[in-house]
């Protein structure tokens, strides 16, 4: 049994007296949330005795977890916060039964980094790479447990690399993300005042702020490169450049902000996928993606999704892209309310696939909490 905690101190006592009476109150409620945390990471270790050599990352039990907690949080503690909180609570006991290694688009300091530590907090192992291809093969592979890829923005929609990768490989979607993304021009700290020639960013990113970069540096070159914080790591060194990256990334290059919050729209915001070799069990609130082809006819289309329509799955996105192996061939991706075991987008897939030129199911996973 825990020890009692010391009284509240009385408010008419003097203000030293008080914050000493309230501070001894929060070191007793630290002991007893130590004990309990290690007491959680001990059922936790349990847990994966049992299981033997099962996967440690369970996105759908961790979801469940997470809502369940937020669902009873009373506060002063926002929901955000508590679920920072216990997801790296979760994170340092799955670090007793195994290192994760999480790949993404690196080097340190991107989104995908941010991303990545969000669904697998600080215990998980990082592991960044130079492109989006070459985080899928690390998980092909089997140098990282997991992957999280960027698949969509909300001003600039879908991540080619990362689509045309989904359709040929054999790993399934575990998990996403969404991320509010807030972009920063950076420029070395002894830079000076003048404006920039030149302005480095991701592609995506470089669009995302494209009418700030039209109205306030007309006259700057923008020159895509494979990640934000890349060009971070290019400006430290170019006192006449400027990057357009995270402020992570610019403490850890060593960068002044120049300009904050420099996207277009207020709410841009990313959408991040974890990717493993792994199906996911349903978690009760979950999203199914797949990738098809539709037959060569007038109204093949709407023909291939009716059956969505009559089975009541709602479809949450639809986007096309060209086959490179042919001239106007097209593959279509498109999301799913609900899980590929629930019955009525079971039913419905089985209809979809029967009418379809083909048919993948990408994955089922949980919803991320916005």
């Amino acid at each position: 049994m825990a020890d009692p905690l010391p009284p509240a101190p009385p408010a008419d006592a003097a203000p030293d007296d008080r914050i000493a009476g309230w501070r001894a109150r929060i070191d007793a409620i630290d002991a007893q949330i130590l004990g309990l945390f290690n007491s959680r990471a001990i059922c936790a270790h349990e847990i994966g005795a049992v299981k033997g050599g099962a996967a440690v990352y369970r996105p759908e039990r961790e979801a469940q977890v997470l809502a369940r907690l937020q669902a009873l949080n009373a506060g002063p503690l926002p929901a955000g916060a508590i679920a920072h909180l216990f997801t790296e609570l979760i994170s340092a006991c799955r670090a007793l039964e195994r290192d994760l290694h999480v790949a993404y688009l690196g080097p340190a300091g991107t989104f995908s980094e941010e991303a990545a530590r969000r669904q697998f907090g600080a215990a998980a192992t990082g592991v960044p790479l130079a492109t989006i291809a070459d985080v899928f093969h690390a998980v092909e592979a089997g140098q990282a447990h997991y992957g999280v890829v960027p698949i969509e923005n909300s001003t600039e929609g879908g991540v080619a690399q990362t689509m045309d990768r989904l359709a040929s490989t054999t790993l399934r979607i575990c998990g996403e993300v969404q991320l509010a993304i807030h972009h920063h021009l950076l420029a070395a700290a002894h830079a000076g005042g003048a404006a920039p020639r030149v302005v480095y960013a991701h592609a995506q990113a470089l669009a995302q702020c494209a009418q700030w970069l039209g109205r306030e540096l007309p006259a700057a070159e923008r020159v895509p490169v494979a990640s934000n914080a890349e060009a971070a790591r290019r400006v430290a060194s170019e006192p006449d450049a400027a990057a357009i990256a995270s402020q992570a990334a610019a403490a850890l290059y060593g960068l002044t902000v120049r300009a904050s919050n420099i996207e277009d729209a207020a709410d841009n915001t990313t959408r991040f996928l974890v990717i493993g070799d792994q199906d996911v069990a349903p978690s009760g609130r979950d999203r199914t993606s797949i990738v098809m082809g539709a037959p060569h006819r007038p109204g093949a289309m709407v023909h291939v999704l009716e059956p969505l329509a009559r089975h009541e799955v709602s479809m949450t996105r639809l986007e096309s892209r060209p086959v490179r192996i042919a001239r106007w061939e097209y593959l279509f991706f498109v999301d799913l309310d609900g899980h590929q075991l629930d019955a009525p987008v079971a039913a419905a897939l089985a209809e979809v696939r029967a009418r379809a030129a083909f048919l993948k199911v990408l994955g089922s996973y949980p919803v991320a909490a916005r």
